[in-house]
Formats: structure tokens, sequence, C-alpha cells
């Protein structure tokens, strides 16, 4: 018997296989997904393989770690309180509600957790994303108490994504206005536009804007808006076809800057 035991757990969504000593000190892991074991001791090799011999799912290759490229060495070196990375979609809304949360019986539902619960699906949606090589950060914030929604970073490009609220409404949106049912319109695109705008000097490349409606009865375009995409929460998914744009190493090394909360101080 080698004494190594195998521990499951997730790291960004995928699953790895921890190799451990009696004394949990790891000396390698498995990653189904990519067909490798990363080995940190070459001489407990044949033990690691014999040990992981019941979860191995075909050919695998077998070595040390590979050396981390500056954006990771970067993430690693960033302050927990500077790291974007965690915040849950809606952070901010999140964060206000906690804060001050209302009176507790009011007349009508706070706005707050309609658009909350925009930020919520949208998020979701996109954080499915991340198995295709896409990474989203939720509730950027930008000087001026603005902030992006939703920005996502893959090989199709970066998109600033404002989560809308249309539960069961007729949206009317005639460039730059948008109207919600009987509500009267209003200049949605304007600030979107800012935003993308603002994020394409924080990180010196493209951001496109896209406009999610969440769960709208019907969508009219008078015209199609210039240079942002509208799609319902649903088409979302629909970002992961995009691609030829960015390459796995750029998409990483600007999720890496983008995560950085410094970097948005100067928009």
């Amino acid at each position: 018997m080698s004494g190594l035991r195998v521990v499951p757990a997730f790291r960004h969504g995928r699953e790895r296989l921890y190799v451990c000593r009696a004394d949990g000190a790891g000396v390698a892991w498995y990653d189904r997904e990519a067909g490798r074991v990363d080995l940190l001791a070459e001489d407990e090799r044949d033990a690691v393989l014999q040990a992981l011999h019941p979860f191995l799912t075909g050919p695998v290759t077998v070595g040390p770690p590979p050396v981390p490229t500056p954006a990771e060495l970067a993430r690693l070196t960033l302050h927990p309180d500077d790291d974007l990375a965690p915040n849950r979609p809606g952070e901010a809304l999140l964060v206000a509600l906690d804060r001050h949360p209302g009176p507790a019986h009011r007349l009508r539902p706070d706005p707050r957790r309609r658009a909350l619960s925009a930020e919520q699906a949208v998020g979701q949606a996109l954080d499915g994303l991340e198995g295709a090589g896409w990474h989203t950060l939720h509730s950027v914030p930008l000087p001026g108490g603005d902030r992006i929604h939703h920005l996502v970073i893959g090989p199709g490009g970066l998109f600033a994504v404002h989560a809308l609220y249309a539960r069961r409404t007729r949206v009317r949106v005639a460039d730059p206005m948008v109207a919600l049912g009987r509500r009267d319109a209003e200049p949605l695109l304007r600030p979107l536009r800012s935003a993308a705008d603002r994020a394409s000097y924080a990180l010196t490349a493209e951001v496109r804007p896209v406009l999610a409606l969440v769960g709208p009865a019907d969508v009219t375009v008078t015209a199609e808006p210039r240079g942002v995409r509208i799609l319902r929460d649903p088409e979302l998914a629909g970002l992961a076809r995009l691609g030829g744009v960015l390459k796995p190493a750029d998409v990483e090394a600007l999720h890496g800057m983008a995560r950085d909360r410094n970097v948005w101080l100067r928009v």
C-alpha cells in the first residue's frame, strides 16, 4: 500500500482529483478534462498512478505542473481586497440591500430586488460559458458610482453586459431609447455605450456593449442599435459560439488585468 489517498475537489468549475499523503500534503492532481496528471514528486510517480488507477478514464499525460504564465503570476500576487473575481452577480445590489434593506412593508416591490434578480439570472447564464473558455466578472465598479453589471471575456472578444428586468413586459427599442411596457422611454443605450467605452480604455481592447433583457413578453427593435447587441437572457449562451477574436493566452491575460480593481480607477 502506498499510503496515498485521492480527494475530489472543484476548482474554477472543473473537477480535480488530488492525491495526498497521510499527513494531508498533496503530491499530484488529476484533471480529467485535460487528461493530465500534474506531479509534484517525481519519485512518487508509480504510487500516484496506482492510487489514481480506478479513476483514470483514458490515456493521460504525466509530468510536472506547467510554469505559470505572467497573467497567472499576477493573479497570485493580487491583494484579495483588489480582486473582483469573487464578486457575485449583483454584488453591489446585494451589499446595498444588506446595508439598507428598506421598510419591511411597502406598497410596491423594491425595484432593487427586481434589478438584482435580473443580474443574477444573466450572471448565471454567463457563468455557464466558463467551460467554453470564457470568463465573467460581475459588478465591475467604475469611478463616479457607475458599474458594469457583467464583463465577459472570451474567444469572441469582450462584452459589457447590462441586465434589464423585463418580466412579462413589452420592450421597445429605438436607439438610444428603451421603453418597458407603458413606462416612459429612457436613453439606456447611451450609458451602456459609455460603460463599454470606459472599459475599452481601461483594458486597451475593444469592449462591445450588450443589453440583456430578462423575461420580456415581446421585443420590438425599430432600427438595429449602433454597436449594441440586444439579447434575451436565453440567447446569452450563444456567445459561446463566437470566436476568432482572442487566443486563449489573450483571454487569460485580459481576465487577469480586468479582475484588478485598480485597473478601473483610471477611467
